[in-house]
């Protein structure tokens, strides 16, 4: 029994301080001695006024409320605080008069003021309303001035005794007429609540009581604000009692003073109340959760991450606790709800909400009993928890709020006070026992949850309130009488006679000791753990799925390896390995296992042990470092049974070759694995005393052996105090006996795993530190690898017995440390624990000693067989940097190669990785046994390499790969591989150094296509004479004199005549030197030079090279730089070239030849080119040869440029009358024609606001199309001059870093490196790269069609290197057949890109100087858009798909020299740009790419284009929308049987290699040999099984006439010309607008296939306005009668496109085709135009519009309605009207 109310102790206000602020002193306190077991609490003054001790100048109501205090034995102390108000005279106030106070007005002061006085009530029991009664009665006595003597209630106050617990009631009475009953709880350790849980949720709602409640389990710092002292301490009683059963053990303080606000910053969590007066002080609490009860807000720091419930378990709470709360939600949609669904009472629903978290603490910790351990049951019952396989069996490892919960303390308290298995039980307890199964079913039922809910509370009201009905309380209040408060008539507080108060508390004392005591018997007993884990787990189907016969495989493996048939086993293993990924199969092996070993000793032999190994390897991998199902538990007793013989006397064990995993590094796993061990010896040592003495009991004999450790100390604990002193201390003795041996044992067992088997080498250090707890991995070395791991590492270094004490010391650390935790936890003796310590060293050094002897043996083993590594072949030239290196190469995101979508698992495959001056080249078998035979080759160039990442890798394989290498190519691929343990860690260092020397170069010399066929000693330069003598000297001299002759005043006037070049004609030579000489002649200034000025005569013959550039030659097929042989140009031709930049002086990323108007000498062009970007000033580039309009090219202009350009044409600027001049000679040259007003609407949606502020118009509607038109940039101003002649388009363009950053993730999406979370889709929209591809292709399509209309246009973008040149390229492509045949395209590349100064070697970093810019690919994206092209123009290219494909390779691979360095300067420095085609050292040596695509042409069709049937003057306009783009499969396809195709010569090798391996030695005539072959995805090139029919046929024809394969081309000339203009493949009268729809190739790596299929989608699309006609063209192919296809014909007028007239067709309707024809007369054959009546909707009676026929009735006219447009009709009279409209009709039903 304990008293309720021990101490009182009045305080009141000091007068020794001065001012409004004061300080509480005791006056009196009773006892005035401390109660022995009860000490007074310290600092009670401060919580007495928390805002301070003040005089007020008006008196307060009295007040109350409750603090808590916690002692250092963490007891809780109650002080119930009274607080009224006494008047004092004012100690400041001066003698004044009343006049004075009027005068000072802001200085008055009262006469009196009013002090607080406090009486205080100190209490180990909470009872608030008893509090509140028994200090609200002294006060009464006091102010009513009642007969009974204040020190007869205070006596009797402090003299009633109130049992703790126990259901009890009690009545007691202080003598003052008053009478009060207090119940006890039922169980004390259930909290008591009364309402403030419901205040709670009331007021701050059920998220923020919810992030509170996670926020005090998961230990985060919580501060409550109110303006209320006792809802303070009622919130904090609340968030406790919701934590029940567990228990807050930080810093509890419901009301903090003022005083103690820095308490506020202490690091540990703590829940604390504070009075919103101080609520400025914290707002610079940073980690600490705020809790607003007045204003209902959580404010959670954003530095704070709350863990919440998971996820099911957080929205059944929510969903119960709304409805308790809130009862008529559920009804609120009800047509008839209920008359009364009111919410419970207050304290019923306080009682239903701890319900709803008693309900969640049972969801949560429900059998957590069968994860205890009990390591000692006397003296104390020692108890630990087992959280991994309590997470493990609960499926619950990744839950973060449950895990923070197990690792606090309130847990680790809930443990070691429920743990125990004898003591008395609660409610909770009956919940984890025996409601677990009605939780679990009544888990989708609200309803019945609430069912539950509502029982749990009952109880729990129950608990609190024993006898609901007794309420008689008797209490004096304070009369409430007129006056009562007047200070005059309220007294002071006496001061109390103490000894009479004394003499009741000594007298209530001594009737204490001679009353008899009263002893009420606990009710221990033995504590249910209720339904197994097990069980629970397996209803609710978490444990993994494994098919029966996944575990049928593992089971057969193991008895195939025990019987020694190790060749079925070696089949089965890669399915075993994949089938232990799943638990229960790791579950079935440790099961197998288990039966194979006798007496803890299984001896395997060299083969059976490894793939034992392998197999314990594999399980363990897929354990994380918690073990939180316990394979590696089950698997340790296993690990020191299996071993092998290697010699007289020494034993290999399995634990040698599983040391590299996580776990053995976990000391958490060892203390779990050492404490069960322990409780097993603990129950088996009672369980056979037991058995001996034949003493148990009853009923627990019967069942003993089914007993499990908790019941059976349960048990040992009832009979402790039966037991005589020597049966306890020998059973004490005995229980720490156990745990010592156990101890040893596990000293042995921690040494076996964690020390190495070369102990000499030093990796446990280097890899792990297991000096640490927290280390997670050590490295080890597999059994017989162990001999091939020797040679890798260095033996010699000399430090190898003080490297081994190393790792010695490291785990003798280890073991210390777990050894101190466990057996002070454990309760060994220090005695022992010495002796442990002693042991502890001799037990290490022995088994290094052992470990010794058999690495000695095991490196005699002979090696472990590992595939023999292959060779790569070679390029001519290419060579071999470092040799092949074993790796593993790892499967990545593409699921092509891993059999996921059927097909043979090709990865991960065991193989090489060799780095040569040109690639970088993975070849090797598969692992999967089923595919072994197979070689897999993987490879890229090596300056494709954009992304090099190091990985740590583990195999489910004997060998445990850490180091690997992620690399990544902008050719989209990715090696993944992972070094092989024999691989030297340095090594693989060595060979990254090696690959980024090679990738980036510190010269663009340094790449592959200057050093091929030089050893790398080579590279530096020779001395020698070289042949090219002239090209060096050109280039030298070209550099040198550009900076000698700027100055240069008077030069000479020369002309040379150069000689011949090659095999071209003469003519041509001629007519081209002559313009170049004329040109310089006749327009020499100051700033201009002769080029035979500065070139020595020896050098002259180079020059003829200048003007045979691609440049030149395409100038002269246009007609932009033909003149005529005499000195005199015509005078007539507009546009002339320009030697201005011969030196590269005026812009040195332009070629040296420029076309520019006649009119505009070069001066000015000097002057106009510093307006520009980079000096690229605006030139000609192509020129229409129907409408004569010129496209030209330069960089956007400057933006101070802009304003001298447009904004001041009168200005006196050089640059705008010289530029507007310029732009004049294009007008001039443009060709006027009909403006077609449709090509402005589809170019820009632009609009152009009127002056007048009325509707603006589209800005090309206007009456005279312009004569130039500007593609600029956005930021460009958007200006009209006023005479019409040009206009800047402004629009928006890809910038360069969008490109890189959508290519990076394009790259991503084709080859992911692990498993994409999203869709390829997905990640390909993400990428935006089809979007960047529409936006060149529409600005492209603009150009186009403004060229065709007659306009001139200039394209002035960024710098004028990157979209500029795309731009440009694809409109001449658009544009002019010419350039869509390999000659043309060639010219296109080299002119475009290659002399206008592309910046190739900039945006592919391809030396290191650019290597922080990136890889930028802007030309891929330029042949992107020319496959778009292809796709949709079949017919109008001569080359194929994989010419584009060819050329996106090389142009990164760095093999050829054509696309390096940034512009002709360059490469003339470097002297490449005119090399001699005929000096070649090496014949196989190709330095030009197109060189070596003209020698490929000639020997296979590979490039050429089957379909090519060119129209003339074709202008193509594709659709550039994003649905009807495709992604170019070059992103996506792999041939892993080859490697990529592009570099033709090793296919070829390859494949001839293949089929001399694949003809048998003796042909075997006896069986039909199949011609089927297995194609498998990603591994067979497609093309080459399956090659295309034109090729085959082709072949044959060869074979036929004897020709050698080189003259296919002339074979295929030779057929196409005999072929008949009616045959479906060549037919040229196709309507050729877009004929995609005719025959369609699928695109592979050597050659085109053929397949006579309608692409339905374009057919689907295309749209029947003239230039876009539908499918049913191809009908015209067919000869056929008349009378076939005409079912009804005649004369209608119809009405054209939006503003065209009506005008008479002669229609046809075809029923056979379902269409209807209009023709322009009755005789033409070839059709106007085509209605598809599959795209009709609707015919219906028409009404005349705005320029119909005239005299004609209205029931003429009728409308076809399309899907597309409404077409407007009108027939001769109405009866022919109906005649077609029936007509039409009955087509559309036949249909």
């Amino acid at each position: 029994l304990q008293r309720v109310m021990t101490f009182r102790a009045v305080c009141v206000f000091g007068h020794e301080i001065r001012g409004s602020e004061g300080q509480g002193h005791i006056l009196q306190r009773f006892p005035e001695k401390d109660w022995e077991d009860n000490p007074f609490p310290q600092g009670i003054e401060l919580f007495c006024q928390p805002n301070g001790w003040q005089l007020v100048p008006e008196r307060e109501r009295p007040s109350f409320f409750v603090s808590v205090l916690t002692d250092i034995n963490s007891e809780r102390h109650y002080c119930a605080c009274f607080t009224f108000w006494e008047g004092l005279d004012n100690p400041q106030k001066a003698e004044a008069s009343e006049v004075d106070e009027d005068e000072v007005p802001g200085l008055v002061q009262p006469t009196q003021v009013y002090a607080p006085k406090s009486l205080v009530l100190v209490s180990r029991l909470d009872h608030t309303e008893v509090f509140r009664n028994c200090l609200g009665l002294i006060y009464a006595v006091h102010v009513d001035s009642l007969s009974v003597p204040l020190e007869t209630v205070i006596g009797n106050l402090l003299t009633c005794f109130i049992p703790v617990a126990g259901g009890s009631q009690r009545t007691i009475t202080l003598g003052a007429g008053d009478r009060q009953v207090i119940q006890t709880p039922i169980n004390d350790s259930l909290p008591v609540s009364g309402s403030s849980v419901a205040h709670l949720f009331r007021q701050l709602g059920i998220v923020n009581v919810l992030y509170l409640f996670c926020a005090a389990l998961t230990e985060h710092k919580i501060l409550f604000l109110s303006s209320s002292y006792q809802r303070l301490t009622d919130a904090c009683r609340a968030l406790l009692a919701i934590m029940f059963p567990l228990k807050y053990s930080f810093t509890y303080v419901p009301i903090l003073p003022g005083k103690l606000l820095e308490v506020l910053s202490t690091p540990t969590p703590f829940i604390i109340g504070v009075n919103s007066f101080f609520r400025s002080e914290t707002q610079e609490l940073l980690d600490v959760i705020i809790a607003d009860l007045d204003g209902g807000t959580v404010t959670i720091p954003e530095c704070v991450h709350i863990s919440l419930l998971p996820d099911p378990l957080l929205q059944q709470t929510q969903t119960a606790l709304s409805m308790v709360l809130d009862p008529e939600l559920e009804m609120a949609d009800h047509a008839f709800p209920p008359s009364s669904t009111q919410p419970s009472t207050l304290k019923i629903q306080d009682k239903e909400i701890r319900a709803v978290f008693l309900w969640l603490f049972g969801q949560l910790f429900h059998g957590y009993r069968w994860c205890l351990h009990i390591i000692r049951i006397h003296p104390e019952p020692v108890i630990r928890f087992h959280k991994a396989a309590f997470l493990g069996q609960r499926a619950l490892t990744e839950d973060d709020f449950l895990m923070k919960v197990l690792d606090g303390m309130a847990f680790a308290g809930f443990i070691s006070e429920r743990g125990l298995p004898y003591r008395p039980t609660d409610l909770f307890d009956d919940l984890i026992a025996n409601q677990v199964e009605r939780i679990r079913q009544e888990e989708c039922s609200p309803h019945k949850v609430m069912n539950h809910i509502k029982e749990l509370a009952e109880q729990l009201f129950k608990n609190e309130n024993p006898y609901p009905a007794v309420a008689m309380h008797k209490v004096q209040r304070p009369a409430e009488s007129p006056g009562h408060n007047d200070p005059k008539n309220l007294a002071i507080f006496p001061l109390l006679d103490d000894v009479t108060i004394q003499l009741f508390i000594d007298h209530a004392a001594a009737k204490l000791k001679t009353a008899p005591p009263v002893v009420k018997a606990e009710l221990k007993g033995m504590v249910p753990s209720g339904p197994p884990l097990e069980d629970i787990v397996d209803r609710h189907g978490h444990v993994l799925a494994n098919s029966a016969r996944r575990l049928e495989v593992v089971r057969n493996c193991i008895t195939y390896i025990f019987d020694n048939k190790m060749l079925e086993a070696k089949k089965l293993m890669p399915a075993v390995l994949r089938a232990l990924k799943g638990r229960a199969a790791r579950v079935c092996l440790t099961q197998e296992l288990n039966q194979h070993v006798l007496q803890n000793r299984a001896v395997l032999d060299d083969q059976q042990f490894d793939y034992i190994v392998r197999m314990m390897n594999c399980t363990l991998q897929d354990c994380s470092h918690m073990d939180e199902h316990g394979i590696a538990a089950i698997l340790l007793p296993l690990v020191t049974a299996f071993c092998r013989k290697l010699g007289a006397g020494i034993t290999q064990f399995a634990y040698s070759c599983v040391q590299e995993h996580m776990v053995w590094t976990n000391m958490q796993f060892w203390e779990a694995m050492f404490y069960s061990d322990v409780q097993n010896h603990i129950r088996a040592l009672y369980l056979e005393a037991d058995g001996g003495e034949q003493s148990t009991s009853g009923p627990v004999a019967g069942g003993q052996e089914l007993l499990g450790a908790l019941e059976l100390a349960s048990e040992q604990s009832r009979l402790w105090p039966t037991l005589s002193k020597e049966q306890q201390s020998e059973r004490v003795q005995k229980e720490e006996s156990t745990v010592f041996s156990q101890a040893i044992h596990y000293a042995n067992r921690m040494s076996y795993l964690l020390l190495p088997l070369d102990t000499s080498k030093n990796r446990l250090l280097n890899r792990s530190g297991i000096g640490d707890v927290e280390s997670v991995s050590n490295s080890y070395v597999t059994n017989s690898i162990a001999g091939s791991m020797a040679e890798s590492y260095d033996t010699e270094s000399g430090f190898e017995d003080a490297e081994s004490s190393d790792v010695a010391n490291s785990v003798v650390r280890f073991i210390n440390r777990f050894v101190d935790k466990v057996c002070n936890e454990s309760g060994v003796t220090n005695e022992h624990l010495k002796a442990l310590h002693a042991m502890i060293p001799d037990i290490v050094q022995m088994h290094i000693e052992t470990l010794d002897a058999v690495h000695r043996e095991s490196k005699r083993l002979p090696p472990i067989q590992k595939p023999k590594l292959l060779r790569p072949i070679l390029l001519a030239g290419e060579e071999l940097v470092m040799d092949g290196m074993r790796v593993h190469l790892i499967s990545d995101g593409r699921e092509e190669a891993t059999g996921a979508l059927g097909g043979p698992p090709l990865l991960p495959a065991e193989g090489a990785i060799f780095l040569t001056t040109y690639r970088l080249i993975f070849k090797g078998t598969p692992n999967d046994p089923l595919v072994g035979e197979q070689v897999v080759t993987r490879s890229f160039p090596i300056a494709s390499l954009t992304k090099e990442k190091r990985i740590s890798v583990s195999l489910s394989m004997d060998q445990f790969i850490q180091e690997g290498l992620q690399l990544r190519s902008c050719t989209f691929q990715l090696l993944k591989i992972a070094f092989d343990e024999e691989v030297a860690s340095d090594l693989a260092e060595v060979f990254r150094k090696h690959m980024h020397k090679l990738r980036y170069p510190q010269h663009v010399q340094g790449t592959f296509a200057f050093t091929v066929g030089q050893s790398g000693k080579t590279l530096v330069e020779h001395k020698t004479k070289d042949k090219n003598q002239s090209i060096k000297t050109l280039s030298k001299n070209l550099v040198k004199s550009a900076k000698r002759t700027i100055s240069r005043q008077n030069v000479t006037r020369k002309k040379y005549s150069p000689p011949t070049w090659e095999n071209r004609s003469n003519q041509c030579t001629l007519s081209l030197t002559v313009c170049v000489s004329a040109t310089v002649s006749e327009e020499l200034d100051q700033g201009s030079l002769t080029l035979s000025s500065t070139i020595r005569s020896s050098d002259r013959q180079t020059m003829s090279n200048v003007v045979e550039r691609a440049c030149c030659r395409d100038y002269q097929r246009l007609g932009l730089g033909t003149l005529s042989n005499s000195l005199t140009r015509s005078k007539n031709e507009p546009f002339r070239i320009s030697t201005v930049n011969r030196m590269y002086t005026v812009c040195r990323s332009y070629p040296g030849l420029l076309i520019v108007p006649q009119s505009i000498p070069d001066s000015t062009i000097q002057r106009i080119s510093r307006c520009y970007r980079q000096n690229r000033f605006p030139v000609v580039c192509w020129r229409s040869s129907r409408t004569k309009a010129v496209l030209l090219r330069s960089a956007g202009l400057h933006a101070k440029g802009v304003v001298g350009f447009f904004k001041s044409p009168n200005a006196p600027s050089a640059g705008t009358t010289h530029t507007k001049r310029k732009w004049g000679s294009i007008r001039g040259s443009g060709r006027l024609s009909a403006y077609n007003p449709e090509v402005g609407n589809r170019l820009s949606s632009k609009e152009s606001p009127q002056p007048n502020g009325g509707p603006s118009e589209a800005l090309f509607l206007r009456q005279q199309r312009a004569y130039l038109y500007i593609i600029g940039d956005k930021a460009q101003l958007k200006v009209t001059d006023s005479f019409q002649q040009w206009e800047v388009v402004p629009i928006e363009v890809c910038d360069v870093r969008q490109v890189k950053n959508s290519f990076k993730k394009l790259i991503k999406a084709c080859v992911p490196s692990s498993e994409p979370i999203m869709t390829f889709h997905r990640c390909l929209e993400e990428s935006e790269w089809m979007c960047l591809l529409h936006r060149v292709l529409q600005v492209s399509v603009l150009v186009v069609e403004l060229l065709d209309t007659g306009s001139s246009v200039m394209v002035s973008l960024e710098d004028g290197w990157d979209v500029t040149t795309q731009v440009v390229s694809l409109v001449q492509l658009l544009s002019d057949p010419y350039y869509r045949t390999f000659d043309g395209f060639r010219l296109l590349v080299e002119k475009e890109w290659l002399s206008f100064g592309h910046r190739f070697s900039h945006r592919g970093a391809q030396t290191l100087a650019s290597q922080s810019s990136g890889f930028t690919p802007v030309f891929l994206q330029f042949l992107d858009c020319v496959h778009q092209i292809h796709l949709q123009f079949p017919m109008e290219f001569e080359f194929s798909q994989y010419y584009l494909k060819f050329l996106a390779y090389h142009y990164v691979s760095n093999r050829f020299r054509t696309f390096l360095l940034d512009s002709d300067y360059e490469r003339i420095e470097l002297g490449v740009l005119y090399e001699e085609k005929g000096e070649r050292k090496n014949p196989q040596v190709c330095k030009s790419v197109w060189d070596y695509i003209d020698r490929l042409n000639k020997k296979t069709p590979m490039f050429f284009n089957y379909m090519f049937s060119p129209e003339d003057e074709e202008v193509l306009r594709p659709y550039s929308f994003i649905s009807n783009l495709k992604v170019w499969d070059f992103y996506t396809e792999e041939t892993l049987s080859e490697g990529p195709s592009y570099d033709w010569e090793l296919v070829q090798r390859g494949r001839q290699e293949r089929l001399a391996e694949e003809v048998p030695d003796k042909p075997d005539t006896t069986t039909p040999k199949s011609q089927r072959r297995i194609v498998w995805p990603c591994y067979d090139s497609r093309s080459r099984v399956v090659p295309d029919a034109i090729t085959k046929l082709l072949q044959s024809l060869e074979a036929e006439l004897g020709l050698p394969p080189e003259k296919w081309k002339d074979t295929w000339d030779k057929i196409k010309a005999n072929q008949r203009a009616d045959s479906l493949l060549m037919s040229s009268n196709l309507s050729h607008q877009r004929r995609s729809q005719g025959v369609y190739l699928p695109e592979s790596g050597v050659g085109s296939s053929i397949n006579l299929a309608m692409d339905r989608e374009t057919s689907t699309t295309s749209t029947p306005v003239a230039g876009r006609p539908s499918t049913s063209t191809l009908y015209s192919q067919f000869q056929s009668t008349e009378s076939e296809n005409r079912s009804f014909e005649g004369i209608l007028y119809k009405k054209g496109a939006l503003l065209k007239p009506w005008k008479p067709r002669w229609f046809v309707l075809d029923k056979t085709k379902h269409q209807l024809r209009y023709y322009e007369t009755r005789q033409d054959k070839e059709c106007t135009g085509v209605i598809e009546l599959a795209e009709v909707e609707s015919v219906i009676p028409g009404t005349p519009t705005m320029g119909a026929p005239k005299n004609i009735e209205e029931k003429a006219f009728f409308d076809l309605k399309t899907t597309k447009r409404v077409y407007n009709f009108c027939a001769q009279d109405s009866f022919n009207a109906h005649l077609w409209m029936d007509s039409i009709q009955s087509c559309l039903s036949d249909a």
